[in-house]
């Protein structure tokens, strides 16, 4: 079985980094808390990464 990257359920602005955690099977946390720290290291640069991501990764279908 492949595995499909897909907005996670468990949002709390758009689903990126919940379905970037279901996908590396990690903690939603600890994702959050990775772009966190990625974005404040970077002058902002992670905002545009999670827009982008937003409109690339598609939502999971209905099962």
């Amino acid at each position: 079985m492949t595995r499909k990257l897909y907005r996670g359920d468990d949002r709390i602005l758009g689903g990126v980094c919940s379905g970037l955690a279901e996908y590396l099977d990690l903690d939603p946390v600890l994702v959050r808390l990775g772009y966190a720290a990625l974005t404040l290291f970077t002058a902002f640069c992670g905002l545009i990464f999670y827009v982008v991501a937003w409109i690339v990764i598609p939502e999971r279908p209905i099962r």
